[in-house]
């Protein structure tokens, strides 16, 4: 289980250079200065070699340069990233540590979307898709999926969902839905966002419901419960439920799925991630990440008007 735990655990450990690296490099980048944020990787270098840390922060770069639309620039760090990433995985697992994962992750990420960007998306969904086959069994998994969801799922079927385990009202499976549009609420049990989302879903279950549509609010266990403590699956079970009547008490009738898989067929790294299917059960808007009440309205309609 890859854990946010983890993660904390070992940057607490690590020296004060390398964890100030990737802050002031993402400082850097906020001001559209590349060329300072590559000076800060390469003096960090001189002094500590070549780390995940840094890889890291290389890839960062990648990022701030693809969300600048500075395509070439981008392509650039995301393959050095990458290229580093490889010579470490020749003497370490990608997942031993935190940050290794995370830097590969992005760059494979940075090169489909420059690839995209630049009118090549079918070559760009082809690259994505074979390195999800090579880092199937690992923990960047998941983001390799979102990446080709977001270039390729709208327009086509919704994967199904894994049903077998749930809290609240008993799911049936998505094909059995057709013929009604469906909101997938992706959220999580420590999910801050997902619960500012959870009355706004609400909302839009009150005002759309008597025209059909239907929202269901896949989880997953993370292997911890409050405050990162430790928990069996079926203490983490209790936990999650404990979430849901506390902060989802308005979605009632929202079935909730409990599957990591689910999680993992969707690329659902993001929390909430938010998932519109029409009433033909194709996906109309996949979208990472939060979203204001206005569009989901505006998505709501759309597979309301199929």
């Amino acid at each position: 289980m890859y854990r946010r735990i983890f993660l904390a655990a070992l940057i607490a450990f690590a020296p004060a250079a390398a964890q100030d690296l990737v802050p002031e490099v993402r400082a850097a980048i906020a001001k559209n200065d590349f060329a300072l944020g590559e000076k800060q990787i390469r003096d960090f270098q001189t002094k500590q070699g070549v780390t995940p840390e840094m890889i890291l922060a290389v890839s960062w770069l990648g990022r701030g340069a693809l969300a600048a639309k500075q395509f070439d620039r981008a392509d650039e760090y995301a393959i050095e990233a990458r290229k580093l990433a490889l010579e470490q995985l020749a003497k370490r697992k990608l997942d031993a540590e935190p940050n290794l994962p995370l830097a590969l992750g992005a760059s494979i990420e940075v090169q489909g979307h420059v690839m995209a960007a630049r009118g090549e998306r079918d070559e760009a969904v082809r690259f994505l898709r074979r390195e999800l086959e090579t880092y199937r069994g690992t923990s960047i998994r998941t983001r390799i999926q979102k990446n080709i969801h977001l270039l390729s799922l709208e327009g086509k079927p919704a994967p199904a969902l894994e049903v077998s385990k749930w809290l609240g009202a008993k799911p049936v499976p998505l094909a059995q839905l057709k013929g009604r549009p469906v909101v997938l609420f992706f959220w999580a049990h420590w999910c801050a966002d997902c619960k500012k989302q959870g009355p706004e879903l609400a909302r839009l279950v009150s005002e759309y419901g008597a025209k059909g549509l239907v929202v269901v609010g896949p989880t997953q266990r993370y292997g911890y419960v409050a405050e990162g403590a430790d928990a069996t699956p079926e203490v983490e079970t209790r936990y999650i439920d404990t979430i849901r009547k506390q902060f989802y008490s308005d979605l009632t009738g929202m079935a909730v799925p409990v599957s990591e898989e689910n999680f993992r067929n969707y690329g659902s790294s993001s929390s909430p991630t938010l998932v519109f299917i029409d009433r033909k059960g194709l996906v109309r808007l996949y979208h990472p990440g939060a979203m204001p009440y206005t569009e989901l309205v505006a998505g709501a309609k759309a597979i309301l008007a199929e």
